[in-house]
């Protein structure tokens, strides 16, 4: 099954060299304050197929006078239409494999369709405020039947948790942005906590039947005559539970022919 999701092919502006690439973007709203950063390696592609590559995506939430944020509810990514998920011959995970595990576990459970790993930090607010941080791993998943993601999100001291994030995928005919992948966040320690901070990094290269695969992959389509370029990559929305809603600007990023 292979499917157009992620990653480069020249949309907006040529450059020659083609090695602009992404950096973050920071905007603040009613004293909310959001970063949002994503990029791909390697940048230098070839021109005329799909080579393997990674794609990292980071968030980040805080306040403008240093208060407790609001909690994170839904967030969506949208990508860039040009690219390609590979997900054939890998094991699937299930949301319910998962729950209340630690990472140990949960790798042990569903190692064969982990795609990703990263971290994140929290705040939790007890008797006083916690500030906590734990590890992520991306698990190749389904859910009703189409091509998803799972988040697993554990956290081992000093407060223990685990939230389990599904991240669907879905597919727009038309735009630039072809591909949204949207989650909608659990509510952490009963409503008293909030995420913070992701970093995560999504590809893998596993054998199929055989076959040598990449679970990401791009190539860098320029114009014969110019030896790269630059086009949009990703934007992201990122809305609360105060129903405040934030969407920082698209971001550029940029690729050469090898």
């Amino acid at each position: 099954m292979r499917r157009r999701i992620l990653i480069p092919i020249l949309i907006a502006l040529l450059a020659l060299g083609g090695g602009a690439a992404s950096s973050a973007t920071t905007v603040q709203q009613e004293g909310v304050v959001v970063t949002f950063n994503a990029g791909f390696t390697p940048r230098d592609l070839p021109r005329d197929r799909p080579a393997p590559v990674s794609v990292e995506v980071e968030g980040k939430v805080r306040t403008a006078d240093g208060s407790h944020p609001p909690a994170l509810r839904n967030l969506e990514i949208e990508l860039n239409r040009n690219g390609r998920l590979d997900s054939d011959g890998l094991a699937v995970c299930r949301a319910s494999t998962l729950q209340s595990t630690s990472t140990r576990i949960a790798l042990a459970r569903c190692g064969r369709a982990r795609v990703g790993s990263g971290s994140f930090q929290a705040l939790v607010t007890l008797d006083r405020e916690i500030e906590t941080s734990g590890e992520i791993v991306a698990f190749n998943s389904r859910l009703q039947g189409k091509e998803a993601l799972l988040l697993h999100l554990f956290a081992g001291t000093p407060v223990r948790f685990t939230l389990v994030v599904p991240l669907k995928i879905g597919h727009r005919k038309e735009g630039e942005f072809g591909t949204v992948l949207r989650a909608k966040i659990p509510k952490l320690a009963g409503g008293l906590g909030s995420v913070t901070e992701i970093d995560l990094t999504v590809g893998r290269r596993y054998t199929s039947h055989g076959e040598r695969r990449s679970y990401v992959s791009a190539a860098c389509e320029a114009p014969a005559h110019l030896p790269g370029g630059v086009f949009h990559f990703a934007r992201a929305s990122f809305r609360f539970e105060d129903h405040r809603q934030i969407n920082p600007p698209a971001l550029l990023e940029g690729c050469s022919v090898r």
